[in-house]
């Protein structure tokens, strides 16, 4: 089969976090993986060269949590759908949680993810297995066996173990194969039924709360058998400021644990829930502007490694009955670069350390080789227009999943190529690729 196209990318600004690359230059792309950076080789000729002026070339985004829905919910999503939306938003690399139907729990089901994906041929995803069996927090999984069949990580998805026995043994169970556990931190008990921060906006409303203490004691708790179990663990999605302080005080400690924010925390509030918009029942609700602040700084820090879409679309009935009846969560992967930049111009932090939470630092959590540019490595690159203006809207939004509250609101940055393996699988201004890679892409390395 053909190979990749030898490409220049050409007089772009290349952004590299990781070796700290910030310069005007060009890229130069063969056999699916970066060539060089600068001049290119004497006996280089490409076959494809990419005006890159006026554009930010960087590596491809990582995205750590983004529902598919397939397989067993089609009617909100698939997988051609939504790695289609994904190449779109700069984003080459997904991790889509356990909780598909049938869940993630065997290495046939993430088998079959991976090559649906690879077929389609837009996006590359790393499924995150199961840590007990149909998620039921009884029975741990055969995690060796989820590892071998491409589960880089496990998860419980939004379902935590409630047990904390089982919730030791699976940690355990992980550590002896290297396996990293991607925790939601939210106590099942004190969360039950709520759908809004529980605070003053709550109580006005009457919208049943869910308490910080929710996400507190479940940090806590994890954070307590990480340390006893010498487990690698990482939390999904902090929203509290007393989360981020309880995290960095384990790590002083010793243990081995990291956290990402989902990019609509850095922004939302609890005050957005005034008028009832379904769209933004998430979970975690929308905290505290104290909160909000308190994410904003930690990320800026490096104390949260990475930000992530969280993306979770729904169909349009599953946001049209009374608040707290709806569907949580929101369709996150095309307004993450925007958003992204939008914490530039706010002055929270530069550009390419937002780069880096979006591409080293989910790429340092998944153990693999991805999100740089050095020479060799896959050749997954992201190529923006950091000025350009548009409205997000459904007939601008490719994911099936329109339920988004930043619908209708101007955004400033969109992406012109999408590199995935040195294919170019979405141009703005042209077609996305009309097919799958002609090969697989590189399987990432551990790192």
């Amino acid at each position: 089969m053909a190979s990749p196209e030898r490409i220049s990318i050409q007089g772009g600004r290349l952004i590299d976090p990781a070796h700290g690359i910030d310069r005007a230059t060009d890229l130069h792309l063969a056999a699916g993986r970066v060539l060089a950076i600068g001049t290119a080789p004497a006996d280089f000729q490409p076959e494809r060269v990419i005006d890159a002026r006026e554009r930010i070339v960087c590596p491809g985004f990582i995205d750590l949590s983004a529902r598919l829905r397939e397989p067993g919910l089609e009617q909100k999503a698939t997988i051609e759908s939504e790695t289609r939306a994904a190449a779109a938003s700069g984003i080459t690399t997904l991790c889509c949680p356990p909780d598909t139907c049938p869940v993630i729990d065997t290495p046939a089901v993430a088998q079959l993810i991976q090559q649906t994906a690879q077929r389609h041929g837009f996006a590359r995803v790393i499924p995150a297995g199961a840590m007990t069996q149909g998620l039921e927090g009884q029975q741990i999984t055969e995690m060796a066996a989820l590892q071998l069949a491409g589960c880089r990580v496990l998860s419980q998805a939004d379902q935590p173990i409630r047990n904390a026995l089982v919730q030791r043994r699976a940690m355990e169970y992980a550590a002896t194969f290297g396996l990293t556990l991607f925790l939601r931190p939210q106590d099942p008990d004190l969360s039950r039924g709520g759908c809004a921060h529980e605070g003053r906006v709550s109580t006005r409303l009457g919208l049943p709360g869910i308490p910080e203490a929710a996400e507190t004691v479940a940090i806590a708790r994890d954070l307590a058998l990480a340390g006893q179990t010498g487990a690698r663990v990482h939390f999904r999605g902090l929203s509290t400021a007393r989360a981020i302080a309880i995290l960095l005080a384990a790590r002083r400690r010793g243990v081995s644990a990291s956290a990402d924010v989902s990019m609509h925390q850095l922004f939302l509030t609890e005050d957005d829930l005034d008028g009832f918009d379904a769209n933004c029942h998430l979970i975690p609700p929308p905290r505290t502007r104290t909160d909000r602040d308190a994410l904003r700084q930690a990320l800026a820090a490096g104390e949260l490694a990475a930000v992530c879409s969280d993306h979770q679309p729904h169909d349009a009935d599953a946001k049209l009955l009374p608040f707290p009846e709806t569907a949580p969560g929101l369709s996150g992967l095309e307004t993450l670069l925007p958003l992204a930049l939008r914490l530039v111009r706010a002055g929270v932090m530069d550009l390419s350390s937002i780069l880096a939470r979006l591409t080293t630092g989910p790429a340092g959590i998944l153990g693999c080789d991805l999100g740089h540019l050095a020479p060799g490595a896959p050749a997954d690159v992201c190529i923006f227009d950091p000025t350009a203006a548009w409205i997000p809207t459904p007939e601008t939004i490719r994911s099936h999943g329109q339920n988004s509250p930043f619908l209708g609101t101007e955004m400033l940055g969109r992406v012109d190529r999408t590199l995935l393996a040195g294919r170019v699988v979405f141009e703005r201004n042209g077609a996305d690729s009309s097919g799958p890679p002609n090969s697989p892409p590189p399987a990432p390395r551990t790192g």
